[in-house]
């Protein structure tokens, strides 16, 4: 592999080793195996994982339902994490299996913010008085 294609984003195995690593957790916070009260009750949903180039990190971003105690939660996955690869582990039959990070997904606070200012007035009539100049 060149230098190049470290710009060029996810490798196809990165792609498919992260979704193993995202299912794999999702099935873990289903069944709740992990005993911390932070993160007792709560329903994690894991958008997306993404894998280091030589697979040895996955940064899982975990989004809890609502989007309530967020912080909380994810400090609590960080502190489990060594406990959650164990679990994650067998299940990506790799000889090594990655470690874990987790991060909390701004991805629809963000769009929820972009979605904002296009439909904000300033933009609205830029839009507007640009077909007019024409």
């Amino acid at each position: 592999m060149s230098k190049d294609n470290k710009s060029a984003g996810p490798n196809q195995r990165m792609l498919r080793v992260g979704e193993l690593v995202r299912h794999a957790l999702a099935a873990i916070f289903a069944r709740g195996d992990i005993e911390d009260d932070a993160l007792r009750g709560a329903v994690i949903t894991v958008p997306e994982v993404r894998m280091t180039n030589d697979l040895k990190i996955a940064d899982a971003f975990i989004m809890p339902l609502g989007g309530q105690r967020s912080e909380e939660i994810v400090a609590a996955l960080n502190r489990h994490r060594k406990y959650i690869r164990g679990r994650v582990a067998p299940q990506l039959n790799m000889k090594f299996a990655p470690d874990l990070r987790f991060f909390v997904d701004d991805t629809f606070e963000e769009a929820s913010r972009i979605d904002a200012l296009l439909r904000s007035d300033k933009v609205r009539k830029d839009l507007e008085g640009g077909s007019d100049d024409e």
